[in-house]
C-alpha cells in the first residue's frame, strides 16, 4: 500500500514541477494551488517534496529542480524577502538543508547557517522565548509564541552542530522548554498560542489563532507539538521531550474518528460540515515514527504508537489521497489552512504533501526527512 500511494506520489509532484516553473505552491482554490515567488512561510515545503522525490527515486529532474528552489531561497535570504517570522526552519531545514545533507554542498550549508542567524534575531531575553510573528514591540503579537515554532527549532540544535556555537543550543533548548510548560496543558492537550509580557516575561494567557476557541485543542497545532518535542529529544536526549512527545501522541489518536483521519479541531462541534485537517494526521503520523526510533522494543508504548500510525496513514492513503487522480495537483484533499479565517479550509496544502510523503517514505524506507543528518 505505501510503495503504489509513493509512486502516484511521486508522479504527481513531476508533473507538477513543469506546472509550477519557478514558483512555489501554497494552498488550493477549486483544485488549483495558488503560487507564489517564494514570500510564503510554506514555500520550504516544495522543496522538501523534491528533494524527497529525488531521494527515493534518483532521477535528476527531482535533483535539478529542488536545486533551483535553493537557489531561489538563497536570493530570498540576500533579498531579506519576508522573512519576519519564526518560520525560516521550516523554509532553510528543507531547502538548503536537505541539499547539504543529500549531496555535501558547502555553499547550501553555508546558506543553512545564514538562515539560522535569521532565525536568532527573533530570541527576546525578557521573556526566553522565539517571538513568532511581528516585529518586535510590536503590540498585538511582540510577547507570543506558538506551538509551531518546535519545529523550527531543528535548524538552531544543527547550527550548534556545525558551529559548535552554543548560543544556537541555549536559544533551542530555552523555547523548547518554554514552550512544554506553557503550551501544554495537564491534560496532554495543547494551546496553540501563548502571549507573555514583553517587557518583564511574565505569562499572561494561552490563546489561538487558529483553533475553535482559545482553550480548544487545534489538530494541526497537537500534532507539531508531537513532531517538535520528538525532535528536540533527538537533539538533546532530555527525556522529558520525548515524554511530553509521547503524551501529544496519545491525546492526537486517543481521538481518531471513525475513518481514522481527524477533524479540525478536537473541540469543534462534529457534524456534516465540520472541516477535517488531513495535514495534521500526516504530521502526527510522521512525528509518531520519529518518536518510534528513540524506543526501545520492549517500550510500552511501541504498539500504541505503531497502531496510531497504521491506522492514520491508511485513512490517508484509502480516503483522503488522490492517488488515481491523474489530473490533482495535490496529494491529500481536505487539509484546512484557516477554517476560523475561511483562508483554504478544505483544500489542498502544501505542508500536509510534505508531510504525507515524508511518512510513507519512513515507513516504507526508513528516510527521516530533512530535520538532521
Amino acid at each position: 500500500m505505501w510503495k503504489q500511494a509513493i509512486e502516484d506520489a511521486l508522479a504527481k509532484t513531476k508533473v507538477n514541477i513543469t506546472r509550477f516553473g519557478d514558483l512555489f505552491p501554497h494552498v488550493s482554490e477549486n483544485d488549483i494551488y495558488d503560487l507564489n515567488p517564494n514570500t510564503d512561510w510554506t514555500d520550504g515545503f516544495w522543496s522538501g517534496l523534491l528533494w524527497l522525490s529525488y531521494q527515493y527515486s534518483g532521477d535528476q529532474a527531482f535533483q535539478e529542480a529542488a536545486q533551483k528552489t535553493v537557489a531561489s531561497f538563497k536570493q530570498r535570504l540576500a533579498d531579506n524577502v519576508a522573512l519576519d517570522h519564526h518560520d525560516i526552519g521550516f523554509l532553510y531545514s528543507l531547502s538548503s538543508k536537505a541539499q547539504w545533507i543529500l549531496e555535501g554542498d558547502e555553499d547550501a550549508k553555508q546558506l543553512t547557517l545564514q538562515a539560522a542567524d535569521v532565525l536568532m534575531k527573533r530570541w527576546r531575553p525578557k521573556g526566553q522565548y522565539i517571538q513568532a510573528w511581528g516585529p518586535e514591540g510590536d503590540e498585538q503579537n511582540g510577547g507570543r509564541i506558538i506551538i509551531d515554532c518546535l519545529m523550527n527549532l531543528p535548524l538552531l540544535y544543527w547550527a550548534y552542530e556545525k558551529t559548535g556555537d552554543a548560543k544556537y543550543q541555549e536559544v533551542a533548548v530555552a523555547h523548547a522548554d518554554l514552550s512544554r510548560r506553557y503550551l501544554v496543558r495537564g491534560d496532554d492537550s495543547s494551546y496553540h498560542t501563548f502571549y507573555f509580557d514583553q517587557e518583564t516575561g511574565e505569562p499572561l494567557r494561552g490563546g489561538t489563532a487558529q483553533g475553535y476557541h482559545d482553550g480548544s485543542t487545534w489538530t494541526r497545532g497537537q500534532a507539531w507539538g508531537i513532531y517538535g518535542f520528538a525532535l528536540s529529544y533527538h537533539y538533546t536526549k532530555n527525556p522529558l521531550y520525548l515524554e511530553t512527545a509521547k503524551r501529544l501522541a496519545r491525546y492526537f489518536f486517543d481521538r481518531l474518528p471513525e475513518d481514522d483521519v481527524v477533524y479540525w479541531d478536537f473541540n469543534a462541534p462534529v457534524n456534516a460540515e465540520t472541516k477535517r485537517d488531513s495535514s495534521a494526521s500526516a504530521i502526527a503520523s510522521a512525528g509518531a515514527l520519529e518518536i518510534l526510533e528513540h524506543l526501545a522494543a520492549d517500550d510500552p508504548d511501541r504498539a500504541y504508537l505503531e497502531a496510531g500510525v497504521q491506522r492514520s496513514m491508511a485513512g490517508l492513503v484509502k480516503s483522503y489521497a488522490t492517488i488515481g487522480k491523474e489530473d490533482a495537483q495535490g496529494l491529500l484533499e481536505r487539509g484546512s489552512y484557516s477554517v476560523r479565517g475561511g483562508a483554504a479550509p478544505d483544500d489542498y496544502v502544501i505542508w500536509g504533501d510534505y508531510y504525507y510523503l515524508e511518512a510513507l517514505l519512513r515507513l516504507e524506507k526508513g528516510f527521516k526527512g530533512y530535520w538532521y543528518e
